[in-house]
C-alpha cells in the first residue's frame, strides 16, 4: 500500500460546531434540567402553571 508522504493538517474553524463547545452546551442543558426538577419538587407545582 502507498502510503503518503505529506499529511494534510486539519485547522478548526473559527465558529460552528465544536465538540468541546457541544459537550459544554449539553452538560450545562443537563445541571438546568436538573435544577428545573429541583425547583419544581420544592415548589409543588411546575413552572409553567401559575396557581
Amino acid at each position: 500500500m502507498i502510503q503518503p508522504k505529506l499529511v494534510p493538517q486539519r485547522r478548526l474553524p473559527r465558529y460552528g460546531f465544536h465538540t468541546h463547545t457541544e459537550r459544554l452546551n449539553g452538560r450545562l442543558a443537563m445541571l438546568g434540567f436538573i435544577a428545573l426538577v429541583l425547583v419544581e419538587y420544592k415548589l409543588g407545582h411546575g413552572l409553567l402553571i401559575w396557581p
